[in-house]
């Protein structure tokens, strides 16, 4: 498996800029070709402090002075469209697409923190990847050839979803011939026609929210719906409606497992609801992606995946409430392709691609991953926080017999 963290080779690196160029080019652009240069993922320029990127998962500070707010304002205030500038005056948040021609394109936000305004700055590849370039599971491309339900990428910020849905998304493109809208914050891959039929809407362009978009593409025919994030009751709800219509609906989450997915959308509702959204989840729900990213021992970062593919089973384990056999109903399904996320971790840790301490900390289950590293690798891991507080409770307890563990 290799780490979704674009490539230079997939943002079209091109020789560098001659001084004219350079002088006619926004201030910005020199930070990001810095940071395509040195092959970070982010870049944050925040007031208070020097410059920083992600490398390999870990921010490092450029070798630069303390930033001011003029900077900010000087730096942000010339790409920034007016729009989106004058929402940021008012909100304090703002989000928006910057491409530099021939380079790259990158999502941008802006927000306010204690010392002042700041920005965070992503890479976004200029060319699609496919699923091997990805280095999702093989299986995984079954996701692409779901006609109607909803398929879900999952994950912490930072791990590739956006990217892992495009991709998705282009291959329905390449292999089917169906009207496309996507509903994003900001539009992020662009998408051209080549069989399908594309309309790429975007939050505070071209819609007030995703749920208003969302109900709105209902009445637009689309064949396939593919939401940035599914982030509030109304977008999930309808969201349901929809797959449940016979659109095919792609969204994602940040959640880490299929289990903790389905918790997380049931979990939004009040409980008067939850019976009903199990029943629309367990009759929609046709798949989860969900993927971490973990340190590679020789550098850089490796994706571990978890992969579900709905079936009666689940729907029946959706609809009671036994989202805890999720992880049972997928190991039953590895001849299919299906593999929890602890699995995928230990086959990392197998090849010694990664270290077992780096995979403990992406670990779900973490006493059963401890266990498997002491038996099969005479490895130990830590304990995560709830065992340690556990473990001085207990030592107290034995130390004075008056402290109660109840």
């Amino acid at each position: 498996m290799s780490s979704p963290k674009p490539t230079q080779e997939s943002m079209k690196v091109t020789s560098p800029q001659s001084a004219d160029e350079a002088a006619r080019s926004p201030r910005i652009d020199r930070f990001l070709r810095l940071m395509i240069d040195r092959g970070a993922s982010d870049f944050f320029f925040c007031v208070g402090q020097p410059p920083m990127m992600r490398l390999d998962g870990a921010v490092d500070p450029i070798r630069y002075r303390t930033l001011h707010q003029a900077d900010f304002d000087l730096y942000f205030g010339e790409v920034t469209p007016a729009d989106r500038w004058a929402q940021f005056q008012k909100t304090g948040d703002a989000d928006f697409a910057y491409q530099i021609d021939n380079l790259a394109r990158f999502r941008i936000n802006l927000f306010r923190q204690a010392r002042g305004d700041a920005a965070a700055v992503r890479i976004i590849p200029s060319r699609h990847l496919t699923f091997e370039q990805l280095g999702l599971p093989s299986a995984s491309e079954r996701l692409a050839r779901v006609r109607h339900g909803l398929v879900l990428v999952t994950g912490p910020t930072g791990c590739g979803k956006s990217t892992t849905l495009s991709t998705v998304v282009n291959r329905l493109n390449r292999d089917s011939v169906r009207h496309i809208i996507t509903i994003e914050d900001p539009v992020e891959f662009v998408h051209q026609n080549i069989r399908s039929f594309i309309n790429q809407r975007e939050i505070a362009r071209s819609a007030t929210s995703f749920a208003s978009a969302l109900k709105g593409a209902l009445r637009e025919d689309p064949d396939v719906i593919m939401v940035g994030e599914l982030r509030d009751q109304e977008t999930i709800q309808t969201a349901l409606v929809a797959a449940e219509t016979g659109m095919l609906v792609l969204g994602t989450l940040h959640t880490n497992s299929a289990s903790k997915t389905v918790d997380r959308i049931v979990n939004l509702f009040s409980h008067e609801d939850r019976d009903n959204i199990r029943s629309q989840l367990g009759g929609a729900l046709r798949g989860i992606l969900a993927q971490q990213l973990v340190r590679r021992k020789e550098g850089g970062r490796v994706a571990a995946f978890e992969l579900l593919f709905g079936s009666p089973a689940l729907s029946n384990l959706i609809r009671e409430g036994k989202t805890s056999q999720i992880d049972d109903l997928i190991q039953l399904g590895q001849r299919d392709g299906m593999v929890t996320m602890d699995h995928s971790l230990l086959a990392l840790v197998r090849e010694g691609t990664v270290t077992p301490e780096a995979a403990y900390e992406k670990a779900v289950d973490k006493a059963a991953f401890r266990h498997t590293m002491a038996v099969e690798f005479d490895v130990q891991v830590g304990l995560d926080e709830d065992e340690d507080l556990d473990s001085l409770m207990e030592e107290s307890a034995l130390a004075d017999p008056t402290i109660s563990q109840g």
